[in-house]
C-alpha cells in the first residue's frame, strides 16, 4: 500500500518504520527537526517487539501536504495530539486525489467524528492504539511497554470492511500486533478509561502509572474517575467491555496497570516540555460530556482543571 501517516510523532514515527520495512510506500508529515536525521540515517524502532531499521530511501518526509508531487494514497492515517485533528482533517481533504480511507489513531474521545464529519462514513475508521512509544533521540523510536494489540475499525458498528481487515493485517504483518474489530467505539471508550484514571493524576504529580496504583489516597481518585467515566459513557449510548466500574477496576488492577507500572504519562512529558496537553480529549472530554448529560463529575472537572493550570503556567515560564 501507499501511506500517509499525518503527524509523524512517536507513534507515527514507529508506524512508518515499521510499515516501511515491511515493503509499504510510506509518507511521512513530520516535524522538521527530525528531517535532516532520517534522510542521512534511517529510521530505526527498538523495544519490545524488535529491532527494525527503514533506510533513508523507503520513507518520504515532507513538513506539509503542500510538499507531495502526488496524493494517490491508498490511506491515511492520523497520528497528531487530538487537538490537531481539525487541522489534519482539514489537510487531508484538501488532496486532490485522495478518496481513500481516513484512521484516527489518536488519543481519547471526539476524533474518529471529526474525521466522519469531513470524510463520511464509508471513509472514517478510528484505531485503538495502547502502546507506549517514545523518542529516544531523532531517528530512533524506541516500544516500550504494551497492554493490547491495536484495534482498527470502522465508524459504523457492527461491521468489518474489508479495508479495516487488510490495514490490520498490514500492521500485524509488519511487527506490531494488530487486529480488526466490528465496534471500535467500545475499544476507544476502554481506552478513555484507563487514561483518565492514569495520565491527569500522573501528569499532575509526576509520578509514573505504578506510583498511583500503590497508594491508597490516588487509588481513591483513579476510581472515583472511572465511575465517572463510565456514567458518562452510558450516558453517551456506549459500552466497554465491561458492565461497570466495579468490573472494570478488577481488569485495571490484576492486568492492565501491572502491564505499563513504570511508564510515565504521555501529558507530563508534554507539561515538562511546556507542549499542550491531550486533557480535552480524556479527562476535559469526560466533563464537556458530563454537562451536557447532566451527570456529575467532580473529579474528572478537577483533574481538568489543574492540568489546565499547568499547561497555562508552562507557557509563561517558557
Amino acid at each position: 500500500m501507499k501511506i500517509l501517516i499525518f503527524g509523524a510523532g512517536a507513534l507515527g514515527q514507529a508506524l512508518g518504520c515499521l510499515l516501511a520495512v515491511d515493503g509499504h510506500t510510506v509518507d511521512l508529515i513530520i516535524r522538521k527537526r527530525f528531517i535532516k536525521v532520517i534522510r542521512e540515517n534511517g529510521l530505526r524502532v527498538t523495544g519490545i517487539f524488535g529491532n527494525f531499521t527503514a533506510d533513508p530511501d523507503r520513507l518520504q518526509l515532507f513538513e506539509t501536504l503542500r510538499e507531495p508531487d502526488e496524493a494517490d494514497y491508498d490511506c491515511a492515517l492520523i497520528t497528531t495530539k487530538s487537538y490537531d485533528t481539525a487541522e489534519a482533517v482539514s489537510a487531508i481533504g484538501g488532496l486532490n486525489n485522495f478518496s481513500g480511507p481516513v484512521v484516527s489513531m489518536q488519543n481519547g474521545c471526539g476524533n474518529i467524528e471529526q474525521v466522519e464529519q469531513n470524510f463520511g462514513s464509508s471513509r472514517a475508521f478510528g484505531g485503538r492504539v495502547i502502546t507506549g512509544f517514545e523518542i529516544r533521540q531523532p531517528g530512533t523510536v524506541d516500544i516500550t511497554v504494551t497492554a493490547d494489540d491495536v484495534h482498527v475499525g470502522s465508524c459504523i458498528r457492527g461491521t468489518i470492511p474489508p479495508f479495516a481487515q487488510r490495514l490490520a493485517d498490514a500492521v500485524n504483518r509488519a511487527g506490531l500486533p494488530c487486529k480488526a474489530v466490528n465496534d471500535i467505539y467500545q475499544d476507544l471508550f476502554a481506552k478513555l478509561l484507563y487514561n483518565c484514571a492514569l495520565n491527569p493524576l500522573g501528569a499532575i504529580l509526576g509520578v509514573h502509572y505504578g506510583a498511583l496504583g500503590d497508594n491508597p489516597e490516588t487509588r481513591k481518585i483513579m476510581e472515583q474517575v472511572i465511575d465517572e467515566t463510565f456514567a458518562v459513557i452510558h450516558g453517551l449510548g456506549g459500552t466497554t467491555p465491561w458492565p461497570d466500574g466495579k468490573s472494570y477496576r478488577k481488569v485495571f488492577y490484576e492486568k492492565l496497570l501491572p502491564m505499563t507500572y513504570n511508564h510515565r504519562p504521555s501529558m507530563l512529558q508534554d507539561l515538562e516540555q511546556g507542549k499542550p496537553t491531550e486533557i480535552e480529549a480524556l479527562a476535559g472530554y469526560v466533563a464537556a460530556q458530563g454537562n451536557k448529560l447532566s451527570i456529575p463529575t467532580p473529579a474528572c472537572s478537577l483533574l481538568a482543571g489543574l492540568v489546565r493550570f499547568r499547561e497555562q503556567t508552562g507557557r509563561n515560564e517558557k
